[in-house]
């Protein structure tokens, strides 16, 4: 009943805002802020220690929970991967925030968007001009896209009940959390989630060539996705990039200088009207990975 438990866990994202959602990530970013006090002695392996207690419990618990409404009713444990998903994903925001961005552009309002930038984002862009604005919301875009939603549904049908949309939503919260450490704590919680994102991203990556420019996504993956540092997100930005037929990366120009950015992509620069395209983008894979569910529903009806 995947099919049936995304499309139900889209509209309660539609229906309701990310307010427990964020009370949830805020309290979990809590319990590690916690753990990494009492753990981080800037020993690797007190790293590890640590991501299995942070992370260990919750992924044990919601397995445990999904077993057991199971035995009481197969509807029980439905609802729970329903509620597991909705806690998990977040397509409502991705749209709003390229739209919001899109509309402040349209109207010149660039203090606006730089704002809405920031909020969505939690990117500074206090120099950018429209153009740069465009490029930064439109690869924030299609890696929030895929970490807040295509990466779960991936591990959501690799996994029994709720267990991979929980491994791969821990997984990013301590990659974010504890990732840019300078000492040896938070190599593993960076690691873990490039390992856990290795096929996602990559999956993702064919999603958008399937749903956008094939040839020039496949391409620009080959021939681009290296040059990033982080081979996950360069395969991703790579293959939306070609698939959208627009140009991102390079330099970002700000007062204090400039940021290393390899470009990737075919076409156009980027501008006010791909953020839209992005969006559509975003749509039809969703739709895409939809239809693969419900055909996988299909086939296990039938068998």
């Amino acid at each position: 009943m995947n099919f049936l438990s995304l499309i139900f866990a889209l509209l309660l994202d539609q229906w309701r805002s990310g307010s427990a959602r964020k009370h949830i990530v805020s309290s979990f970013l809590s319990y590690a802020d916690s753990l990494e006090g009492h753990f981080n002695t800037g020993i690797h392996r007190h790293g590890i220690i640590a991501w299995v207690a942070a992370a260990g419990p919750f992924l044990i618990l919601s397995l445990l929970v999904y077993y057991l409404l199971y035995g009481a009713s197969p509807l029980l444990a439905w609802a729970w991967n329903v509620a597991i998903l909705y806690l998990t994903t977040s397509f409502r925001q991705f749209s709003y925030s390229l739209t919001e961005i899109k509309e402040a552009l349209r109207n010149e309002d660039l203090p606006l968007a730089r704002d809405l930038l920031k909020e969505y984002y939690g990117m500074e862009a206090e120099s950018a001009s429209s153009e740069d604005i465009s490029r930064i919301a439109i690869e924030l875009g299609l890696i929030h896209a895929h970490r807040n939603m295509l990466g779960v549904i991936v591990w959501f049908t690799l996994l029994p009940g709720p267990l991979g949309p929980m491994l791969y939503r821990l997984a990013e919260l301590l990659n974010d959390a504890w990732g840019e450490r300078p000492d040896g704590f938070g190599v593993f919680a960076v690691k873990a989630f490039y390992v856990i994102d290795w096929l996602p991203a990559r999956i993702t990556a064919l999603s958008f060539a399937i749903a956008g420019n094939f040839e020039d996504a496949v391409y620009c993956w080959r021939a681009q996705a290296a040059s990033w540092g982080d081979q996950n997100q360069g395969t991703i930005l790579a293959s939306g990039a070609g698939a959208l037929g627009v140009r991102l990366g390079d330099p970002l120009r700000e007062e204090t200088g400039a940021y290393h950015r390899p470009e990737v992509g075919v076409g156009e620069e980027a501008d006010m009207d791909f953020l839209q395209g992005t969006v559509g983008l975003i749509w039809r894979t969703l739709v895409l990975w939809l239809v693969l569910l419900l055909l996988l529903e299909i086939a296990g009806w039938t068998g």
